[in-house]
């Protein structure tokens, strides 16, 4: 059996928040910019992932503190799908992303580092974006800046109409 370390990952594993970041974000939003809060709609918003694994890595997470789905309201889960379809669409216009990846790690067990809190990710990806360079060089390559995308991201979610 062959192992693959990613040793860059130890300090997200290590970092123990007392309360939920998710809510922490949902509660701060006259600190958006410095959580990298992307949109805030009525049941949800969109933040960045902060150990992303490609530049553009986002979440979508309901205001409501819930690990299990199916005890979201139809009306959460909605719009949390509707964003994560217009994300899909941003990440491909505005980072050229010529593919995403969208997940949900239900639970602790199913691999969620944050599983008290239930959201979505979208990745974005583009052809030959994966390598062993994070393996080998413990190195992650960014073809961008972060911030720069974050501006790009936050300025096309503020110019679409609400879904």
């Amino acid at each position: 059996m062959q192992y693959l370390y990613a040793p860059w990952r130890e300090e997200y594993f290590n970092h123990k928040e007392q309360t939920c970041v998710f809510c922490n974000c949902a509660n701060k939003v006259k600190s958006d910019e410095e959580l990298g809060v992307i949109f805030r709609a009525k049941y949800c918003f969109g933040v960045m992932n902060a150990y992303p694994y490609s530049v553009g890595h986002f979440m979508v997470v309901p205001y409501i503190h819930e690990e299990h789905i199916e005890n979201l309201k139809n009306e959460i889960w909605q719009e949390m799908s509707d964003y994560v379809r217009l994300g899909v669409k941003i990440l491909k216009q505005e980072l050229n992303a010529s593919g995403i990846n969208i997940g949900m790690n239900l639970s602790k067990d199913a691999g969620a580092g944050i599983a008290m809190h239930c959201h979505y990710h979208l990745v974005p990806r583009w052809s030959g974006d994966t390598n062993f360079i994070t393996t080998i060089g413990k190195t992650r390559v960014y073809g961008s800046d972060i911030k720069e995308n974050y501006k790009k991201l936050l300025i096309a979610f503020n110019n679409v109409s609400r879904v």
